[in-house]
């Protein structure tokens, strides 16, 4: 594990392996752990960023509310950092709202998008008050929250099959600070929709999504990559297809790094 110093706070992350430079993105109450199963295949052809974004694992909080501008802003200064100029971005769930706002603002960096279990599309209206509904829990009873939170992203058919990734999820969740969580939570609801990348940007996309994802709708988001030359790929299960479908994911995402 690895710090740098970013606007009066510690940003964590790992770097690891040579070749073509990869930035992995956790999602919402996750952090980098959850690629370890991943930077061990990857790093042996590519050199391979995880970072903790604000207000997650060990990476303090920057404010009340990070905007996915906020976060995309860290990483431009983590590769700054790093000397890096081009890669590619994998972001799960919230990093793919991340990887998009990074995308948008600073294009020239980007050589590949490929965004996991993850929407372009802003929140809707019911999503914005189910997030607002989302921080009056977490103030109210924080750890019932995350365990329930955590337990919703797994499809039904896993859950006795997962129980022990599951309660390991848990526990890596429930490391996420009160004011980290409030702060994405305010973050997601208010970004912006940025639907017009996935027609219009240059480089190669991806899209992974699971059939019985309990936080997106799946028809809605399969719309999102209709005439577009974003690839599709679809999993039979939940929201979290790198421990869902771990085996299979391995390969779509070696397979996508290495045509770019």
């Amino acid at each position: 594990m690895k710090q740098f110093a970013y606007k009066n706070i510690k940003v964590s992350y790992t770097d690891d392996g040579k070749g073509s430079a990869v930035v992995l993105l956790h999602g919402f109450l996750e952090n980098k752990g959850m690629w370890d199963k991943y930077v061990s295949v990857l790093s042996k052809t590519h050199r391979v960023i995880t970072i903790d974004l604000l207000g997650h694992g060990d990476t303090e909080c920057l404010g009340y509310v990070h905007v996915m501008e906020d976060q995309a802003d860290m990483i431009y200064a983590l590769l700054v950092h790093l000397r890096l100029r081009k890669v590619a971005l994998v972001g799960h769930s919230m990093g793919g709202y991340v990887a998009l706002a990074f995308a948008e603002l600073y294009p020239d960096y980007v050589k590949g998008l490929f965004l996991l279990n993850s929407t372009a599309r802003a929140d809707s209206d019911e999503r914005k008050t189910n997030r607002d509904r989302a921080i009056l829990c977490v103030k109210h009873d924080y750890t019932n929250f995350v365990r329930m939170s955590i337990a919703n992203l797994f499809s039904e058919d896993n859950r006795e099959r997962l129980a022990k990734e599951i309660e390991k999820t848990k526990k890596e969740a429930l490391k996420t600070p009160v004011q980290g969580i409030i702060a994405s939570l305010e973050g997601m609801k208010i970004r912006k929709d940025r639907e017009v990348l996935l027609h219009f940007a240059p480089y190669p996309m991806h899209m992974v999504l699971g059939k019985k994802d309990g936080v997106l709708i799946y028809e809605d988001t399969v719309e999102q990559v209709e005439g577009t030359r974003v690839e599709l790929t679809t999993f039979p299960d939940g929201h979290m297809s790198h421990i869902e479908n771990e085996k299979e994911l391995k390969i779509v995402l070696t397979d996508f790094l290495k045509k770019i």
